[in-house]
């Protein structure tokens, strides 16, 4: 399946579970195909097809090449800081598509911190909250979401543990929400 950039949104184009795995692997390192094929137990044929799936729609830079036994495997990374995560083509399908894979592969993480026993947080609240308390909520959040990946280290490297984090915030909307909100 070959795509243009234009023709699937950033959304869609991620919302596949090896591609999630591969864009949070991609962030803290840059890999060539093999290397992600043998870091997620898939084939090397299904990482370069993801891979190129990825690349072609926007969501992976090239970042080098290397000489592996008379060939030449090329390596990417995820420039995750790069701009709007859904970009404006993003339909409301493809963001629902999104959370459903998003849901699957945080199902996939949580059965594997369970394995473990490690310590975690998880939260879950539909409430209503001040704007004040939203916009802090918002402000930590983001925080949150760009320290994790700009300190990712490759996978294993010494030092480090191998954690998790998803985040989810938004405002809800529905019928009477808002004009319950202005009362």
């Amino acid at each position: 399946m070959s795509a243009e950039p234009s023709a699937v949104s950033s959304m869609r184009a991620t919302a596949h579970p090896v591609r999630l795995q591969i864009l949070s692997l991609l962030t803290g390192a840059d890999m060539s195909a093999a290397e992600i094929a043998r870091e997620l137990a898939i084939s090397h044929a299904n990482a370069s097809y993801h891979l190129r799936f990825l690349a072609a729609n926007g969501l992976l830079v090239g970042a080098g090449e290397e000489k592996i036994r008379g060939g030449v495997a090329k390596r990417y990374r995820h420039p995750w800081d790069a701009g709007d995560a859904g970009g404006p083509e993003a339909t409301p399908e493809d963001l629902a598509q999104y959370v459903c894979a998003t849901a699957d592969e945080l199902v996939r993480r949580f059965g594997l911190r369970q394995r473990q026993r490690r310590p975690g947080l998880l939260t879950d609240a539909e409430v209503w909250v001040t704007r004040e308390v939203w916009e802090q909520v918002s402000s930590l959040t983001r925080e949150a979401s760009r320290l994790i990946p700009s300190e990712a280290r490759p996978p294993r490297t010494p030092g480090t543990i191998h954690v998790n984090l998803t985040a989810a915030a938004f405002e809800m909307a529905g019928p009477g929400r808002d004009k319950e909100a202005q009362s």
